[in-house]
């Protein structure tokens, strides 16, 4: 019998069934034949340069990749060379950036920063006040402090008038964060989001658009992303758990599952204000990254239009499975998806030829679906993951282990068999012998960047016992 792993399935402390997610495994839909859909390795992670301090955010403009990395405004060239152009200080946040036609607008520890290809200059009029997120739209950049619009003058970017103030009033909340779609902007309020179009005039050029409002915010300034033309955003209306949404038409659709948001509910709110939330299009795939401290949690939104359900997995590095994932600020430059690192002032790419993390050996790990024989119980003879062997060159043999549960919370010993060397492309991952069940049982796979192959199916040869 084939046997899903796609998801997997265990039980909570208390009397529920969960299902959970690969992690560092790509669940892709698709008809190969072999099943009707397949788990391959995440990309690994290949350092190309190193620059000042940490990544804090990044982005592509006029074909040339910038990152602010600490206090220092860098750009990174096509081999991995960061050259420093100025500070733009630091309180260790994530920055936003955006451009004009030329200019480059960064809002960095509560300052506002332009960079014209040449020169590095700071917004000092005091008018400006806190600029926690900037956008450019209709030849205005506009900044929030926390509670007002603030929009600058349209022949001189550097100057703000006092009564070119414009404010979210639908709910006392504050604002997080501004965005741009369809030529309007969003302001990301914590419980509710509002719409305003540009109309013109001496004062505020922006009103609200009524009705367009959204009555769900984001938890966190940098909890909120904008992805073709959709707001997808992680919080909460008022009085309502963490989720996370997909916001149109003023509509907020709910793509996390009961299990990410009971994860997500575990997390106290100024931690999870924390949360930054990320998008990519790599292969057919369209990610919404959602980096969590200790984990990055990953949307497919391609492959849940293909399923009709969420398609979720999980990343991490190390080989511990509860290290946080260490890309950050992906950015698509130069032909190739640009990351920084969380922890190291490392520069690197998306490489899909191997599953290391900046050099450092990672996990993989997924689970099925309950076997269960109606209460009647069975012996497994085999399990046979279908695979793509053979792939990676590594100098230590690969291994993958299985071990089972029969309660979803206990597992036993793991059980390794030999994955194939570089070239082995028709070794078979096969498993005998791997004893009963009384009831149901759930297996468990497991291996590291050593070990780098596509699943296409489990095959179990089971024996039914009568009773």
């Amino acid at each position: 019998m084939q046997v899903p792993i796609l998801n997997g399935v265990y039980t909570g402390e208390t009397a529920d069934y969960k299902i959970s997610y690969p992690i560092n495994m790509v669940p892709v839909i698709q008809n190969t034949g072999i099943s009707e859909g397949y788990l391959r390795p995440v990309d690994g992670i290949v350092q190309i340069g190193i620059g000042p301090g940490i990544s804090r955010g990044a982005i592509n403009w006029n074909n040339v990749l910038y990152r602010v990395m600490g206090r220092k405004l860098c750009s990174t060239d096509r081999d991995g060379t960061v050259t420093i152009i100025g500070d733009v200080g630091t309180d260790n946040k994530p920055v936003t950036m955006c451009y004009s036609f030329d200019q480059l607008a960064i809002a960095s520890n509560g300052n506002l920063f332009y960079y014209n290809g040449t020169t590095l200059s700071q917004v000092t009029d005091p008018d400006l006040g806190l600029v926690l997120s900037v956008v450019y739209i209709d030849g205005y950049f506009m900044t929030t402090d926390g509670e007002f619009l603030v929009v600058t003058e349209l022949n001189d970017p550097t100057s703000i008038l006092p009564f070119n103030y414009g404010s979210s009033e639908i709910d006392p909340d504050p604002i997080n964060n501004v965005w741009v779609i369809r030529n309007e902007v969003y302001a990301v309020n914590r419980y509710t989001i509002e719409v305003f179009d540009n109309v013109g005039g001496d004062l505020f050029p922006f009103q609200r658009i009524d009705g367009a409002q959204i009555h769900r915010g984001a938890i966190g300034p940098h909890c909120s992303v904008v992805y073709e033309e959709t707001l997808m955003f992680l919080g909460s209306g008022r009085n309502e758990a963490p989720g996370i949404y997909m916001g149109y038409n003023t509509q907020a659709t709910k793509i996390s599952t009961k299990e990410i948001d009971e994860e997500l509910a575990g997390i106290p709110e100024a931690e999870l204000s924390l949360a930054v939330l990320e998008v990519s299009n790599n292969k057919g795939n369209s990610f919404l990254w959602v980096r969590l401290q200790d984990r990055t949690l990953v949307f497919d939104m391609t492959s849940s239009k293909a399923a009709g359900e969420p398609i979720w997995h999980e990343k991490v590095s190390g080989t511990l499975g509860n290290a946080p994932y260490r890309a950050r600020d992906v950015v698509y430059c130069y032909d190739k998806w640009q990351v920084g690192d969380t922890e190291s002032p490392k520069v690197g790419v998306l490489d899909n030829t191997l599953s290391t993390h900046f050099g450092s050996k990672s996990i993989w790990e997924f689970g099925t679906k309950i076997i269960y024989n109606d209460s009647m119980g069975a012996i497994i003879n085999k399990l046979e993951l279908v695979a793509l062997t053979g792939r990676f060159s590594t100098e230590e043999e690969p291994m993958v282990s299985t071990s089972y549960s029969v309660d979803g919370r206990l597992w036993s010993q793991e059980k390794y068999i030999k994955a194939g060397m570089f070239g082995e492309r028709l070794k078979r991952l096969v498993w005998w012998r791997q004893g009963g069940m009384r009831n149901m049982r759930i297996q468990r796979f497991r291996g590291d960047s050593n070990s780098y192959i596509a699943i296409s199916r489990l095959e179990a040869d089971i024996e039914p016992l009568n009773r």
